[in-house]
């Protein structure tokens, strides 16, 4: 029954589903890994166990956050040998060192001092304990760069040479393949993103809880720090996604094009599509609702300036406009959205209702999860945009994957999702749970007994018997 389908579809489908799952959880934890190194660096100055409470609190649910990223980014590495066989035999030479550096540097520090950070805490020094919490988060961070700098080179490939094999190979200069030109911007923006995420999360379940008794101490401490987050990340966000916007027009113009809905060049400025229906059988907007010469004032700060569209671009090399139009359009309305709930939390500062605003923290609840939402939008408008390449202007999607049959991808595909939503749906159900209950005073750390794989430990009264 699946032999009419296209096996490159269903293996771009089958990789999109699941770095989709996996980009949600290290979204999550490189943010909250963060948020816990604050938290205790705060216990530690003030002596507030409160913020031990919230430190042990978040603990848990980082935990679960953090396994279930790392399972579910597992499989994408065998992916690339198994649909995408070709494009690791010509790619190789380059992404391969620095997805291994990833694993060298980020995994290996992450590891190395997790379980130090949540059983720890009565078994060392305070110090050595939040050194730990730190290289947790700083591993995070390198792992965010390493993982970037992989997806920046295949979006603006350089420092590369190409043998007679069509192999990418490293130039002179390593440097110049990990730090490409739109690496920088992607980095800051991802990063704040996930911050970003994280405020919303935490923010949300300190709304929640607000809801049911504002007095709660906890929830009000975690709801503050969160909208003081929202408040000054979300704007910054704003201003560092419109400089990689730029960035993007340069290196990548026909993503632009997509995302701005511009089937047609518009010598004397192009018009800011806010929404409309693309129709590309015959390439145009139907019902678009626009601003005119917007979008040449905001793209190059000219109301004038002429922009290009996709009638300059041959009809093989398009990227699909639907599906970038509106994942674009979504990221940016949850942006807008996230920098509103942040202008209305300071209003609620300055109206002294913070805590007792029971709209605001509704509306907080409802953002809960739009951080994840717009993370997944901007991912699908960054690589649907790279089509149809997979390292862009270079190597096409049709030329990068496996001689595998269409049955073969979706029976495969069929099993992941399957997997997938039972077991990372539990796991999230379970972090769900764990939300629903309120943080309390002289909050107890994640379980401490270890699992010993060889010996036996006598028990406490066996060996007191052996003792006698």
């Amino acid at each position: 029954m699946f032999n009419s389908l296209d096996p490159v579809m269903l293996a771009r489908i089958q990789f999109g589903f699941t770095v989709s799952f996996h980009f949600i959880f290290p979204s999550f934890s490189i943010g909250l890994a963060s948020y816990l190194a604050v938290l205790e660096g705060l216990w530690l100055k003030t002596g507030r166990t409160l913020y031990l409470d919230l430190f042990r609190y978040w603990a848990k649910i980082f935990a679960i956050a953090f396994a279930m990223g790392v399972v579910s980014g597992i499989v994408m590495s065998y992916q690339f040998g198994t649909n995408w066989s070709v494009f690791s035999t010509k790619a190789g030479p380059v992404i391969g060192p620095l997805m291994a550096y990833e694993v060298l540097t980020a995994f290996f520090l992450e590891a190395g001092f997790l379980g130090v950070m949540l059983f720890g805490m009565k078994k060392v020094g305070r110090g050595l304990h939040f050194t730990a919490t730190c290289m947790v988060a700083l591993g995070t961070f390198i792992s965010a760069f390493w993982i970037l700098s992989v997806n920046s080179w295949m979006q603006t490939p350089t420092g590369f040479v190409v043998d007679g094999d069509g192999r990418f190979l490293p130039g002179d200069s390593w440097p110049t393949i990990i730090f490409s030109p739109s690496f920088p911007y992607r980095l800051v923006h991802t990063v704040i993103a996930a911050y970003l995420t994280t405020s919303l999360v935490v923010g949300a379940v300190g709304a929640w809880h607000l809801l049911r008794d504002r007095t709660n101490p906890h929830a009000r401490k975690m709801f503050s720090m969160a909208m003081w987050m929202a408040a000054i990340v979300a704007p910054v966000q704003i201003v560092v996604g419109d400089a990689h916007g730029l960035n993007t027009l340069e290196h990548q113009p026909a993503k632009v094009m997509a995302m701005e809905g511009h089937y047609d060049s518009h010598p004397d400025g192009a018009p800011l599509i806010l929404f409309g229906v693309p129709n590309s059988a015959e390439k145009r907007i139907d019902h678009a609702l626009e601003i005119p010469k917007a979008s040449s004032l905001i793209l190059k700060h000219d109301l004038d300036a002429p922009l290009p569209g996709l009638d300059t671009i041959p009809d093989d090399r398009e990227p699909p406009v639907s599906v970038i139009f509106w994942s674009f359009r979504v990221m940016v309305a949850l942006g807008f959205a996230m920098l509103g709930l942040g202008l209305w939390s300071l209003v609620g500062r300055w109206r002294r209702r913070l805590y007792d605003w029971s709209w605001l923290h509704r509306a907080a609840v409802v953002m809960g999860p739009s951080g994840f939402v717009a993370v997944v939008a901007g991912w699908i408008t960054t690589e649907v945009g790279r089509q149809p390449y997979t390292v862009y202007g270079h190597l096409l999607t049709n030329q990068s994957h496996s001689p595998l049959a269409a049955p073969a991808v979706a029976a495969s595909l069929i099993a992941f999702v399957l997997v997938y939503f039972a077991v990372f749906g539990a796991g999230t159900w379970y972090i769900l749970h764990l939300m629903h209950r309120p943080a309390e005073a002289h909050e107890d750390e994640p379980d401490a007994t270890p699992v010993r794989t060889a010996g036996i430990t006598p028990a406490p009264a066996f060996g007191a018997q052996v003792g006698e």
